[in-house]
Parts: structure tokens; C-alpha cells; sequence
């Protein structure tokens, strides 16, 4: 039984379709990639996954039960954390008050505030530091952080480079495998093709709302990816 299934998943905002159809599996362990052009749906995506949008029950299925239609909060009791795009901090809490937030939800594991410093040295120098006197890579780390203190089964990043230097978008990259060997299956939304390649097991991209191409990096060409990126026939 697959950790994550959607169904013929769709999307709105008011009368806009973000969404058409979307059928997504995310097994345990694995690390599964959604690229795609800005407009093309991820966002929309990892929201409907984690809560913020409501959906039918059915569309969203987690380890085989129907979750469309619960909250967020919800969702994070289950095991499903969102790192969501822009990073969204509490700015006049403290890095480690933003990471303890993390962790309202009373979820069993093996993520404490030691483990996170220890994953992100960087962000322990400044722990007492306001989060809004942080870097934009040092408030993605939070964030990260912040998403991992809930002790998720279900780890969803959304675009985790965006807008950062190639410096730390490598050590925010390098520390995914330690997150997965904690037992951490990860749903991550990219725009850098390449870096998504490197580091999941398969790949989903969407174009206008819809699936355009699915598979395994060494499976799929660069012109298959450039095809069903830009929706090319």
C-alpha cells in the first residue's frame, strides 16, 4: 500500500481550475520530485496534499485511508509537514522558538531541537537570534527544521532553492540524505531540473495543471523532460 495516493485530484481557486486530474504515488522512502514552470500547479499541489486546500476525501488517499477533506492541522498529527515556499517564519519569534512551534503537535520521534542544530549547524550560532534578522538560506534551514520537529512520516519542500545562493542551496541539498535516513519519505517541488534529478528516486512533471511526464531519473531524456516541461508536441 503506497504512503500517499491522489486520485483524479483537482484544484480551485473560486472559479479558477489549478488542478485537473492529478494522479500522484508516493511510496515509503522514496524521494519523489514535482517539476514544472512557474505556473504549472506544484504549489497547488503540495497545498492540496498538506491540507490548506480542501478536496473530496477520496482524491487523496494516506497509507489507503481518505484525507482530502482534513485540515492541516490534522494532517500534521498524522505525519504530513509542509515547508512551504518563501519559508514563512514567525518574525518576532526567535529561531528556536519558531522550531519548537514545530512541534505542537506532540508527534513521537526521533526529531528534537539538538538534531535539527546538529543538521544545521549554521542556524544553532544563532538560536536566540530573531527569525526576521536571519539569511534568506538560514531561514530556509529553519523552516526545514521547523517542518521536521512535527516528526513527519510525509516531508513536503516546496521549491527549497528558490531565490538562495548556489552555496547553500548545496548544503540544504546535502543534508536530504540524512533526512532520509531517518526513515523520512520526501515530496519535493523544484524548479531546477538538474538539482531535483540528483537527488529523487522518481519524477512527476506538470504542465498547466496536468501530468505531462512520470518516471525514474535515468529513465527519461533531456528531451523528453524539455518536452513535457514547456508542453511542447
Amino acid at each position: 500500500m503506497s504512503l500517499l495516493a491522489t486520485s483524479g485530484l483537482v484544484a480551485h481557486y473560486g472559479d479558477f481550475q489549478a488542478l485537473f486530474g492529478i494522479d500522484v504515488v508516493v511510496e515509503e522512502g522514496e524521494a519523489v520530485a514535482i517539476i514544472g514552470a512557474n505556473g504549472a500547479g506544484k504549489s497547488t499541489f503540495l497545498n492540496s496534499v498538506a491540507g490548506l486546500l480542501q478536496n473530496v476525501p477520496g482524491s487523496i488517499r494516506w497509507a489507503g485511508k481518505p484525507i482530502g477533506d482534513l485540515p492541516a492541522n490534522r494532517l500534521v498529527r498524522l505525519g504530513i509537514a509542509l515547508v512551504p515556499e518563501g519559508r514563512r517564519l514567525f518574525p518576532s519569534l526567535s529561531v528556536e522558538e519558531n522550531l519548537a512551534i514545530g512541534g505542537y503537535g506532540g508527534r513521537p520521534g526521533g526529531w528534537t531541537l539538538q538534531r535539527v542544530f546538529e543538521l544545521f549547524p549554521f542556524i544553532e550560532e544563532r538560536r536566540a537570534t530573531s527569525a526576521s534578522a536571519l539569511s534568506g538560506g538560514q531561514q530556509q534551514m529553519v523552516a526545514i527544521g521547523r517542518a521536521l520537529m512535527s516528526n513527519p512520516r510525509l516531508l513536503l519542500c516546496d521549491e527549497l532553492s528558490l531565490g538562495l545562493a548556489p552555496t547553500i542551496i548545496k548544503t540544504i541539498y546535502n543534508a536530504l540524505p540524512a533526512i532520509r535516513e531517518d526513515g523520512t519519505t520526501m515530496l519535493i517541488v523544484e524548479q531546477d531540473i538538474k538539482q531535483a534529478m540528483a537527488v529523487c528516486d522518481r519524477v512527476y512533471c506538470l504542465q498547466e495543471g496536468r501530468v505531462t511526464l512520470e518516471g525514474r531519473p535515468s529513465e527519461l531524456s533531456g528531451e523528453a523532460i524539455k518536452r513535457a516541461y514547456f508542453g511542447l508536441d
